[in-house]
């Protein structure tokens, strides 16, 4: 071979890589969140609509804007969602929110076209920041047939909804973890985590195993609390925490002396946070739960259009997921009454319509 030419070439071969590198390179020389030839991200506008069937079963109804009765999936696209999001429970009472309920829901949006995201919640009833329950059948479990039970659980559900050609494309491991799961073992608490981490390895890589390109959501409620977000995903990040998006709940109206105290103040400080911790962690955020008072449908709906805007215009920001907005204030599930709790408040549905506060959804 011709030597100058051979140079030229190695030359060139050399300048393409370094272009395709520094590519791959902020202003600061800092490693991509996600590479763009792995994952090509998509603004997802979603809900979690996990009591679906159970609303079904208890025969309410869902019309569109023309008045005809649509399913509430369906009816959901049409108003410009895109994904959905659905809970996983254990063992449930009634059924609702196991692996059968799961797969039923997951087949209308799939056959919709509609992104979907598990939320494994690793309970048989509600998971959340003030009770993370171990599983009655597990109750009994040490720490290594717990992470062989997340890992079982985790696959069985994932595995099941693929058998039937559904795609998933995130899965949420643990649902508001801000102090851990299956407590007491995987109890979050100071500069401990417990067993957390390991449960979470588990869950992590048995949703790999069936969704290899599936992103691992790490999830904790209160996006506005910069403090909270700071010590738990430093924590993880010290224990070697696998996972790929920071998930949080965005809540940012509630009632307080005679109120809804300022909505806009807690969804800049949110808004706020997702960029902090995006630098800080090198990792994408999704907002996996939002909503707002279902008596109030303006101001749901201006909170609605600004979060959605502004989200949308952080890069880094992969999403806005509206929590049971077909409830309506007035039907609650059986364990609502079990528990002897009210009625869920925010939703965004009246008489079986969507509200106004859905509106910015559709742009």
């Amino acid at each position: 071979m011709d030597l100058n030419r051979f140079l030229i070439g190695a030359a060139m071969i050399m300048a393409m890589t370094f272009s395709s590198c520094s590519k791959h390179k902020d202003e600061l020389g800092n490693t991509p969140l996600v590479t763009p030839d792995t994952y090509e991200p998509v603004f997802a506008k979603g809900a979690d609509i996990s009591w679906v069937t159970e609303m079904e079963k208890d025969g309410e109804k869902f019309y569109n804007a023309e008045g005809k009765e649509t399913e509430c999936t369906a009816l959901l696209k049409e108003l410009g969602f895109d994904a959905i999001r659905l809970r996983v429970w254990v063992d449930p009472e009634g059924g609702w929110c196991g692996k059968e309920d799961v797969i039923v829901k997951a087949r209308r949006a799939h056959a919709l076209g509609m992104r979907i995201m598990i939320d494994f919640h690793y309970s048989d009833s509600w998971a959340d920041p003030g009770k993370q329950n171990v599983p009655a059948g597990w109750k009994d479990f040490n720490a290594v047939q717990m992470s062989q039970a997340v890992k079982d659980h985790t696959y069985e559900v994932l595995k099941a909804l693929k058998d039937e050609g559904i795609d998933v494309e995130w899965v949420q491991v643990g649902n508001e973890v801000n102090q851990g799961m299956l407590w007491p073992l995987g109890k979050v608490s100071g500069q401990s985590t417990g067993m957390f981490t390991h449960f979470l390895t588990a869950g992590y890589d048995a949703a790999k195993k069936v969704y290899p390109k599936s992103k691992v959501i790490l999830h904790i409620s209160n996006g506005y609390d910069t403090g909270l977000f700071d010590w738990f995903f430093s924590l993880m990040k010290d224990n070697g925490a696998k996972y790929d998006i920071i998930g949080m709940s965005l809540y940012p109206s509630w009632w307080e002396n005679g109120g809804w105290n300022d909505w806009k103040q807690n969804a800049d400080k949110c808004l706020a946070n997702i960029k902090a911790v995006t630098g800080k962690f090198r990792k994408r955020v999704m907002i996996c739960e939002t909503g707002m008072p279902v008596s109030e449908p303006q101001m749901a709906k201006n909170a609605m259009e600004y979060i959605l805007t502004q989200a949308e215009a952080i890069e880094e920001c992969l999403g806005v997921f509206y929590w049971e907005p077909q409830t309506d204030g007035v039907w609650k599930p059986s364990n609502y009454t079990d528990l002897g709790w009210n009625a869920y408040n925010m939703g965004a549905f009246r008489d079986g319509r969507p509200t106004m506060a859905l509106d910015p959804f559709k742009n």
